[in-house]
């Protein structure tokens, strides 16, 4: 049995919208990562990275959200595109886009925007500033195809979704009138009933929600080093 470790942020949520659309039995482990069990033995002997999603197939150990779709893509043989050299170098490409782009600058964008103490208006301009070109780029792309690789529903876009969930607080009030390509691929996504499941899987566990101190330990362990410095 397929066990996804999960919480529900964009990167187990894309896993997750893959499972459920290739009809994969697996079962749901929930890492509350704002009680820091991402930290735990348990888990970084799955993820040495501490950072969810992880998953397990058996015998079958895979970390990082991006691997974890290839592997699953290439084990049931669906979400793939044509098996061309040429199909298959835009499906690598674009899926490291969002792993090398969209996943850190939106990721940092929110950060530094919403959780990062003061002075922080340079990280925020910059930040800001790349998660908006990366997503105007998918804008771009999505202006010409249906879909991210053309005509094929595939697992970049399901890559795509996981992130496009958090737009609003990525980029602001009013960005998706800004991004109308990725709107409708973002609308009729969430409008299958595979991305429905996927968003009802955050109220079959009760996953801390509170930003307070323990959380901010457990996910910015970095500022611990800080206040050691102080």
């Amino acid at each position: 049995m397929i066990k996804l470790y999960y919480h529900p942020s964009p990167n187990p949520a894309k896993v997750a919208l893959f499972l459920e659309e290739a009809g994969m039995p697996y079962e749901i482990v929930p890492v509350d990562t704002r009680k820091g069990e991402q930290h735990l033995a348990a888990f970084t002997a799955i993820n040495p990275n501490a950072k969810t999603p992880a998953l397990t197939d058996g015998e079958v150990t895979v970390f990082d959200s991006n691997a974890i779709l290839l592997y699953l893509a290439e084990k049931s043989g669906k979400f793939l595109p044509a098996n061309t050299p040429a199909a298959r170098a835009q499906m690598h490409s674009w899926l490291m886009f969002v792993a090398s782009g969209i996943g850190p600058y939106s990721g940092q964008s929110v950060h530094f925007k919403h959780v990062a103490p003061e002075p922080k208006e340079y990280a925020v301009n910059r930040y800001d500033f790349e998660a908006w070109r990366h997503w105007n780029i998918i804008d771009a792309q999505l202006a010409g195809h249906k879909y991210m690789l053309g005509d094929r529903y595939t697992l970049v876009d399901m890559a795509v979704w996981g992130w496009a969930r958090a737009i609003p607080r990525i980029l602001g009030d009013g960005a998706w009138e800004k991004l109308p390509n990725l709107k409708r691929l973002f609308d009729e996504i969430n409008a299958r009933p595979a991305a429905k499941r996927v968003e009802a899987l955050k109220d079959k566990h009760a996953y801390k929600m509170e930003m307070d101190d323990i959380a901010k330990r457990a996910m910015f362990p970095q500022n611990e080093r800080l206040k050691a410095r102080a």
